[in-house]
């Protein structure tokens, strides 16, 4: 397998790693945020979103504190399971789902506001009970924005830079993902011909990414049925 070969499909399964285990918690936090009221509302919806704010590189140093050896998370990981996700593909996946969970989030709750609840409502007045009205009326009426949530979350997880260099640091097969290559190759003395074939490259996966995007939002519309 060629060299760029191993670095798009190291960034497809990091990314697809971090969108899947970063999708349910996405979910849930929308969940609560779109249909729950309760004291701090507004400081978790700042939390959420702090990693759109500040600099990544402090989210990586965050995830490194956490995650190292005597961290909070690390130092249990290791003693209890022997786990450390420094320098491996799974710190830099950790990094991404990190990075996307704040837009999955945003267009999950953004989906979820736009449900008409007098739907549900209705839903519940003809019999249906809690769940089967959320199986049948409100998933399928959010189900645009979860699938735009999802893949925009896949595309942000596959550009990530700033807190994965920073956590995982850059190593080749482990943790080099497309940005970071990129990044080692403009540090190279006539790499700028490599830096085109990766630029390409991450530019056509994030553009796929956002194709499919609108196309599973169109489809997800086009095939809601309410009850």
């Amino acid at each position: 397998m060629s060299e760029l070969a191993t670095i798009v499909r190291l960034t497809l399964v990091v990314g697809s790693t971090a969108t899947l285990a970063t999708l349910p918690l996405a979910f849930a936090l929308a969940w609560v945020l779109a249909r729950w009221h309760f004291p701090g509302k507004v400081l978790l919806d700042g939390l959420i979103h702090l990693p759109l704010v500040v600099p990544p590189v402090v989210t990586g140093w965050l995830l490194l504190l956490a995650f190292a050896p005597a961290g909070p998370i690390g130092g249990p990981l290791e003693r209890w399971f022997g786990v450390s996700v420094l320098f491996r593909w799974s710190g830099a996946t950790i990094a991404a789902g990190v990075m996307a969970l704040p837009l999955m989030v945003r267009a999950m709750r953004l989906s979820l506001e736009a449900v008409d609840r007098r739907l549900e409502q209705a839903a519940r007045t003809l019999g249906a009970g809690k769940w089967r009205t959320y199986a049948t009326v409100t998933l399928p009426l959010a189900a645009p924005g979860i699938a735009a949530g999802a893949v925009l979350g896949f595309a942000r997880s596959i550009g990530e830079f700033g807190a994965t260099i920073t956590f995982v640091s850059n190593v080749p097969g482990e943790t080099q993902t497309l940005p970071l290559a990129i990044y080692a190759a403009l540090q190279t003395p006539g790499g700028e011909a490599v830096v085109w074939r990766l630029a390409a490259a991450s530019v056509a996966l994030s553009l796929a990414a956002l194709v499919t995007a609108e196309g599973l939002v169109r489809r997800a519309g086009r095939g809601v049925r309410v009850l």
